[in-house]
């Protein structure tokens, strides 16, 4: 039995674009290429059917940016609060120094 081929994104990428680009048609790709022109309108159909995905929603990257930026914002915050802490610690140690 005959293994599958598999192809990489760039490879179908790279087809789909002379495809729609106009460079060669189907058959000429098939034939050069030693596909079926079927697979290829398959994967021109994948292709416009997520394209509209490269210009929606941000995706787990930007997730990733906005978290480390709350965490940033919560770490500032966190810091501010210490040093107040600090200095309210020091007031209170001279407080009862002079009490005693």
């Amino acid at each position: 039995m005959a293994k599958r081929r598999k192809f990489s994104a760039e490879y179908k990428a790279r087809l789909v674009l002379e495809l729609l680009s106009g460079q060669r048609s189907a058959a000429e790709i098939a034939r050069k290429e030693h596909i079926k022109d079927s697979l290829i309108y398959e994967w021109r159909a994948q292709f416009v059917e997520r394209a509209p995905a490269v210009f929606g929603e941000p995706g787990p990257n930007h997730a990733a940016e906005q978290k480390v930026a709350d965490l940033e914002q919560l770490i500032g915050q966190l810091t501010i609060e210490n040093e107040v802490l600090k200095k309210a610690s020091r007031w209170f140690q001279r407080m009862a120094r002079r009490s005693d």
